[in-house]
């Protein structure tokens, strides 16, 4: 007898052990050893001109948990700062990753006894001469005291239990690198937009002082006309000249005001309560040094990656899931109590009773429900699977796309800033030789049309470096791992 309950004990045992479904396993890392085609070459510097600093891949090298504050602009910290702290995007992936947790904290409840206690006190009018039990002084009208406490437990013999623990888990995981994405997402925007407001900013400044410029030149001619030096048609050129510098002021103003508004929300701030920046593409420091981290480090970094992969982790426990319905399940029972007709007899010797039970469900006809129900998990694990190799993709453009433009941008600004020298060169001979009288008003139009295009020009190539550079970081994971304000650990990476 002895033997035989050893067996039995050994045998639930090992049942107990074995989950059904597959086991799920990270995907290897992608077999690449490099980003792009073409082997990394340093961007090209421009000495003297704002945001032409040298910069240099670095192989390897880790990202900053603050890595904006590499730029050394203060303005741009505070923003920064105001968005980690007011953002409601972020607050709300804050929320569901708490909401997440506690799910997952909820699912685990299924590994443990379920006891409940009750009370219950009714006043009983029973026929005379029933077949029904009656007390024992044969009382048709009586009270009827029964406090119980009840116990139910569902062996996890087929890993059911185990199974959806392991699913809600996975998906608080994907909830928590959610967040994550949605964190490394903000600060890149709230960079990227004072980058480009203060660009547009100065674009609105170059401008305003080419329409004062052309302004000058207008009413000079229009003392030359009234004295006979200058044409009609001069005068017109510059008229039409200063017209269409005067129309391109308003499309930059609105996109000022709209960048403007964009920082406002992403700070979590309404846009009339948002202070004018003062930010300038002057105070921003190119970062020299630029990480560009390892291929296999990339799948281990990116939250949007580790999001996919939380999500297929989901979706193999789903199909263990769909398997363990389709099996019998076990149910020990229990219950203890007292019954008693007067409320102060409850406890005493005579007034107890117990009841211990088992029971064993097992379905056999469901019309096909559960197997299709394991079908369609399976089905969703290999559009997770399809889902994962997309993302994992996608990830490696975004690096490839943005390592080749912080190339072109060290060649664009290089040429932007050529054509930005020699179009005020160009601009400051034509108006010296105008006020002399040796060059034609045409001569002066094209000038200031020239120089007004290859100046918004270079600005423009400026705000893309610094852009460029913060999309990087983000494309790389945004040091997230180093942030314990995250609710991260290092562990995750």
């Amino acid at each position: 007898m002895r033997l035989q309950s050893f067996r039995a004990s050994v045998a639930l045992t090992l049942l107990a052990g074995c989950a059904v479904g597959p086991d799920f396993k990270k995907p290897a890392a992608p077999d690449v050893s490099s980003y792009t085609a073409q082997p990394l070459s340093a961007p090209t510097a421009t000495a003297n001109v704002t945001g032409g600093d040298a910069q240099r891949f670095i192989q390897a090298a880790d990202i900053s948990g603050e890595w904006w504050t590499a730029f050394h602009a203060p303005a741009l910290n505070e923003l920064v700062a105001l968005a980690l702290k007011n953002n409601a995007d972020l607050e709300a992936a804050n929320a569901a990753l708490r909401s997440s947790h506690n799910s997952a904290l909820a699912a685990r409840g299924g590994f443990f006894p379920q006891i409940s206690a009750g009370f219950n006190a009714t006043r009983q009018l029973t026929p005379a001469g029933a077949l029904a039990p009656t007390p024992a002084d044969n009382s048709s009208l009586y009270n009827l005291f029964t406090p119980q406490l009840s116990v139910s437990f569902v062996p996890d013999v087929f890993g059911l239990t185990r199974r959806t623990v392991e699913a809600a888990n996975a998906q608080a995981q994907a909830t928590h690198y959610a967040m994550l994405a949605t964190y490394t997402t903000l600060v890149n925007n709230v960079v990227s937009t004072a980058i480009q407001e203060a660009a547009v900013r100065e674009q609105v400044d170059a401008t305003r002082q080419m329409i004062d410029a052309e302004t000058k030149a207008l009413n000079i001619l229009q003392y030359q006309l009234d004295k006979g030096y200058a044409s009609g048609a001069d005068f017109a050129a510059q008229k039409s000249a200063l017209a269409a510098a005067t129309a391109s002021l308003p499309p930059l103003i609105k996109q000022q005001v709209q960048l403007h508004d964009q920082l406002a929300v992403l700070t979590g701030r309404f846009p009339a309560q948002m202070p004018p920046s003062t930010l300038r593409l002057a105070d921003l420091t190119l970062p020299a040094d630029l990480p560009v981290s390892l291929p296999a480090d990339l799948v281990a970094q990116r939250p949007d990656i580790l999001q996919a992969q939380a999500n297929l982790h989901a979706a193999s426990a789903a199909i263990g899931i769909a398997i363990a319905n389709r099996l019998p399940n076990i149910t020990l029972s229990g219950a203890a109590g007292n019954s008693a007709l007067a409320f102060g007899s409850l406890f005493t010797p005579g007034t107890d009773f117990w009841s211990i039970g088992a029971g064993l469900a097992a379905p056999i006809f469901q019309g096909g429900t559960l197997l299709y129900q394991e079908r369609a998990a399976r089905g969703t694990y290999d559009q997770a699977a399809a889902q994962y190799r997309g993302t994992v993709l996608t990830a490696f453009q975004n690096v490839a796309d943005t390592l080749t433009a912080l190339q072109q941008d060290g060649d664009g600004l290089k040429s932007a800033a050529a054509a930005d020298d020699a179009a005020k060169a160009s601009l400051d001979i034509t108006q010296y030789q105008l006020q002399a009288g040796y060059a034609a008003t045409l001569a002066l139009v094209t000038s200031e049309q020239a120089y007004s295009q290859a100046h918004i020009g270079l600005l423009q190539a400026q705000a893309s470096r610094y852009a460029d550079t913060a999309a990087l970081f983000q494309a790389l994971g945004g040091g997230w791992w180093h942030r314990t304000d995250l609710n991260g650990d290092k562990n995750d990476k």
